[in-house]
């Protein structure tokens, strides 16, 4: 079996063949650390550590880069409204985004660089574009040259005049063409910036991951990902001054994949401050389980847009709940393997489908009941094996079930009772056992006698 991957720079399924078969290297855009985190944004997370775990069931050595983006106008602008120092809001926001992204068992990455570490890496790129006439400054800015590029939209398939629409900037006085964009800007007092050969300022947004990239993993890497939002101009504009230093302006002299993720909807509608209905991951904690979050944005195929209702939650919630009810009644089965059988692999590394993995779950956990030894195991074995790499079914299932729950303020009473009830049937009082079970049930506790003890829990 190989892995397959949609590449958007070609537009079709590949087969996955790394730059250097010892060691996969992938690049992600990261958060631009301002506010908290939405559901789109974590989706991205999600996807890009599901595929970061395939990978890593394929090759021994996999590194994994996703940026910190720590200078930006919106982060000016945050920090002059909030009257805070730009340094302790991107620190607070870095923080609240890897703790809301952990809560849903993404894990950090390899390497997490932050832009305003990287200043020097930028300058240095600048100053070979110009060299090279790529880029020219005007009046304190410095702007990427698009008609010098000659495979310009290459990506994103883009015209000229979908290029200049798509760009969404102003076009300046001191720009030689309305889809050039900026490399360096001024950054007049007080501003924050750095000194530059062309004056105190800052980098373009753009810029900052065509250096942070190449500076953590070298040019060319395997992977390049980020939301489908970024293909233009965000990736567009990347591919051009990285690649126009390629003599043959070749998109693979940067990247070979370019892996993308589909949008997040909300009811039906795009997430968007005037309608009110972002979603924020870290006011979604405090009303579900990270899992539940987690398995609900791998429901939809990757690349398909989701739509967010409190239906496909719940649909969520109930297909986890079944699966660790699965592994509760298996708790006994002894596995011998933690690889994921061939079907399983095989969906997976077919363009990450989940969609295809989740149903075949589904069918193993219904076959539970009239299964034999054997399939016990092996329905076991693939629910904790899959579970690991969808980054799911990581609780002990008593707990996600929510027996023996310790924060429940009658659990000294229930257990008293428990206990009354197992002296009752060591004592053969089976009449007093049944009544303390029915006392327990008025209370809405639920109990189970296993060969380990009774455990008990809420009923929801």
């Amino acid at each position: 079996m190989v892995l397959k991957i949609h590449n958007t720079l070609s537009g079709t399924k590949e087969t996955f063949e790394p730059v250097d078969k010892n060691h996969v290297r992938i690049y992600a855009c990261g958060p631009t650390v301002y506010n908290f985190a939405h559901i789109g944004n974590a989706r991205m997370a999600v996807v890009n550590d599901l595929l970061v775990n395939v990978l890593r069931t394929q090759f021994k050595r996999v590194t994994y880069v996703s940026n910190i983006t720590d200078i930006d106008d919106k982060i000016i602008d945050a920090a002059h409204e909030l009257n805070e120092p730009i340094k302790n809001l991107t620190t607070k926001y870095t923080k609240i985004y890897n703790d809301d992204m952990g809560f849903l068992n993404v894990k950090l990455p390899d390497i997490q660089p932050r832009a305003t570490d990287h200043i020097g890496e930028m300058i240095d790129l600048i100053k070979k574009l110009m060299e090279k006439n790529y880029a020219y400054e005007k009046d304190g800015h410095v702007l990427f040259h698009v008609p010098s590029f000659s495979k310009y939209g290459v990506l994103s398939k883009r015209n000229r005049d979908e290029q200049i629409a798509g760009s969404r900037v102003e076009v300046a006085p001191f720009k030689k063409d309305p889809a050039d964009f900026i490399l360096w800007k001024p950054s007049p007092d007080p501003l924050p910036g750095w000194e530059s050969p062309w004056g105190f300022g800052r980098p373009g947004w753009h810029l900052e991951c065509s250096a942070m990239s190449e500076k953590t993993l070298g040019l060319p890497f395997d992977i390049h990902s980020g939301g489908m939002d970024l293909v233009f101009p965000h990736h567009e504009n990347e591919i051009a001054q990285t690649c126009s230093l390629d003599d043959n302006h070749e998109p693979a002299s940067f990247a070979k994949f370019w892996f993308h993720n589909g949008f997040v909807n909300v009811e039906g509608e795009k997430m968007s401050k005037s309608i009110g209905n972002i979603k924020l991951v870290h006011d979604l904690k405090k009303q579900y389980k990270g899992e539940v979050l987690r398995l609900t944005l791998l429901s939809a195929h990757y690349r398909q847009p989701l739509n967010w209702t409190k239906e496909i939650i719940d649909q969520n919630s109930k297909m986890l709940d079944r699966f660790y009810r699965s592994l509760k009644e298996l708790q006994d089965v002894e596995i011998s393997s933690d690889l994921v059988s061939e079907d399983i692999m095989e969906s997976l590394l077919d363009d990450l489908n989940t969609p295809k993995v989740l149903a075949k779950l589904n069918t193993l956990s219904n076959t539970l009941s009239s299964a034999d030894t054997d399939e016990k195991r092996n329905i076991k074995n693939n629910l904790i094996a899959t579970g690991k790499i969808l980054g799911v079914m990581q609780e002990d299932p008593n707990i996600w079930l929510g027996y023996n729950q310790t924060a429940n303020p009658e659990k000294e009473e229930i257990e008293g009772l428990i206990n009354q009830r197992n002296e009752a049937r060591r004592s053969k009082d089976f009449k007093l056992a049944d009544q303390i079970r029915d006392k327990l049930k008025s209370k809405g506790i639920e109990i189970e006698d296993t060969k380990n003890g009774t455990i008990w829990r809420k009923d929801s």
